[in-house]
């Protein structure tokens, strides 16, 4: 037996410690994957922790929180590999059960106003209060609204709004942060001084304000502007753990990029290395490093928005 014959030994022999682990990603079709079943116990519980905190004096007033989605559903990892992702319904459902308590409404956009893509094997299945008010949004989730319609006919003249909130989940990475029509509606809320809610994942989506105008005759180049958040703190799914996920079989590959490299290029500190349930507050931009943090990052939201807009 030569070293070679060895080696393969060796990796067949790991590779099967693996799967008896429950450490392989798993196949649902061909060439698509979801996270292993070990890493589900760990990182998508039956249960959310959800606190049911109630808001002393809900908002009654006309404005809402305009929650933007991604509306892909695969990340083709380096390997070729698929990875069936979308938004994590539990940083969208936690926070929206909070928004709700505090008395805004909610509008609900993708892109194009095509359906908006949920990570559905992280659905926490024995949580009543998540799956209720998934249930309420489900139509908003099949039919949003078009962020490209907004910003073409509706936003120059809009007062409808009090934050923009985007959930995290690995689908967050595609197709927002390269959206112009995005970048457009988060320089306008930064104008506006609306607040900017951003998740785990969700701050990927916060590098389309750095493109150019979706509007040609503006000559509108963001290249030689500074970015809207730059020397901004905040908290978000780490680069470090995301390059480790392919290990315990999370992802089925290494990530083809890690938004969070490119946002600190930009000037943005990101100032957590594990995920634990953290939230920050930078101004109007608040954020989450993860599935943890949807309580608390739902409820500093909540009453951010309510010491502002009550």
């Amino acid at each position: 037996m030569n070293i070679q014959d060895l080696l393969d030994k060796a990796k067949d022999t790991l590779d099967n410690a693996k799967s008896t682990l429950g450490l392989e990603p798993q196949e649902t079709e061909a060439g698509i994957y979801i996270p292993s079943t070990s890493s589900l116990k760990i990182a998508a519980p039956n249960k959310t922790n959800y606190d049911h905190t109630n808001y002393d004096n809900p908002y009654t007033g006309d404005k809402k929180i305009m929650m933007v989605c991604t509306e892909e559903q695969y990340m083709t990892m380096e390997n070729g590999n698929k990875f069936d992702t979308g938004n994590h319904p539990v940083e969208m459902m936690v926070p929206l059960l909070h928004f709700k308590k505090a008395g805004f409404d909610v509008d609900v956009f993708t892109p194009t106003g095509e359906s908006v893509k949920v990570e559905q094997w992280a659905m926490p299945e024995d949580d009543d209060d998540v799956k209720q008010i998934y249930s309420e949004y489900e139509s908003k989730f099949e039919s949003p609204k078009s962020i490209a319609d907004f910003v073409k006919n509706d936003m120059a003249d809009s007062n409808d709004y009090a934050a923009i909130f985007i959930p995290g989940g690995h689908g967050a990475m595609l197709g927002l942060p390269e959206d112009k029509n995005l970048g457009a509606l988060l320089r306008w809320g930064h104008e506006k001084a609306l607040f900017t809610l951003a998740i785990c994942h969700g701050p990927a989506a916060l590098l389309a304000a750095n493109l150019e105008s979706p509007d040609s005759s503006k000559q509108d180049d963001n290249a030689n502007k500074e970015f809207i958040f730059k020397g901004y703190k905040m908290v978000a799914f780490p680069t470090v753990m995301d390059k480790q996920m392919p290990k315990i079989g999370y992802l089925p590959g290494p990530m083809p990029w890690y938004f969070g490299e490119k946002l600190e290029d930009l000037g943005v500190t990101i100032d957590n290395k594990l995920v634990s349930g953290q939230t920050h507050q930078d101004r109007k931009l608040i954020s989450g490093d993860g599935p943890l943090a949807a309580n608390d990052f739902g409820k500093i939201s909540a009453k951010a928005l309510l010491k502002a807009f009550n």
